[in-house]
């Protein structure tokens, strides 16, 4: 290696709710010579950030360009409506759509989710973020529909959320520049898709070339000369030592004829 060569590296950019930590740890097993940089970014800028070259795969939320990039979806969350502890809707297990009807709603400006219409009643502004629409849940004076992931992130304990049966999911998936798959993303993908150490990578290993038949013959032919003899059968013309004493006890012993006179 030359001095201007570069030290390879890995770059993941992730987005806030994605917990890349297990897959990190088990790079730095496998690749410990290869340096793991973990990249947060906003949900709405983690395209941009790939697409500059500045990380080499991310952790983002769907939909993603698949002109541009790759992506393996990896799960989809749980959608919930966070709400203060003490707000009537902590009494059901679960909510609707429609149950917010009459509710105060906020919608962040880096909401994940695609709405065609927000449900409930339009909040007095947008908040920026969705760490600030939190806080304003706190203050008693709306309610926000998040992914499980950030209503955890930003827990508050004077907060709760339900789980809304009929809303708008937000799914992750492993998205890379196509052009861009390299053996180190190649690598990566291995580790979340649960692949050992010693996988292929996906790639199937080429069959065994069939032995020429005349070749196959003759080790069909060998293989049946060396089988045993079938118990009780014996080569022709060898008597066993069990058939030999046999053939001892049945035998009859010769007679003898009566002496002569001598005369």
């Amino acid at each position: 290696m030359t001095g201007s060569e570069e030290t390879p590296s890995f770059r993941l950019a992730y987005v806030p709710g994605v917990t890349p930590a297990k897959w990190a740890r088990i790079w730095n097993e496998r690749r410990p010579g290869v340096p793991f940089t973990l990249l947060q970014v906003p949900a709405a800028e983690a395209s941009d950030v790939l697409r500059a070259g500045d990380a080499d795969a991310g952790l983002v939320r769907l939909p993603v360009d698949r002109t541009f990039f790759s992506a393996i979806p990896l799960y989809t969350e749980t959608t919930v409506v966070v709400v203060p502890r003490d707000h009537v809707i902590t009494a059901a297990e679960e909510v609707t759509v429609a149950d917010l009807a009459d509710e105060v709603l906020f919608h962040p400006l880096d909401d994940v989710f695609d709405w065609d219409a927000p449900p409930g009643e339009p909040a007095f502004e947008r908040p920026a973020t969705t760490e600030d629409a939190v806080e304003l849940v706190a203050a008693g004076v709306g309610l926000l529909v998040v992914p499980q992931s950030l209503a955890r992130l930003y827990h508050r304990r004077d907060l709760t959320y339900r789980p809304l049966t009929d809303g708008p999911e937000s799914a992750v998936a492993l998205c890379w520049p196509e052009e861009a798959t390299t053996d180190l993303v190649d690598d990566f993908i291995g580790i979340v898709r649960g692949r050992t150490v010693n996988s292929t990578r996906g790639r199937q290993a080429a069959p065994l070339p069939k032995p020429p038949k005349a070749a196959q013959a003759a080790s069909e032919k060998a293989g049946r000369a060396q089988k045993p003899a079938a118990a009780g059968r014996t080569t022709p013309g060898v008597r066993t030592g069990r058939a030999r004493a046999a053939g001892a006890k049945s035998a009859k012993p010769a007679k003898r004829g009566k002496p002569r006179r001598r005369s």
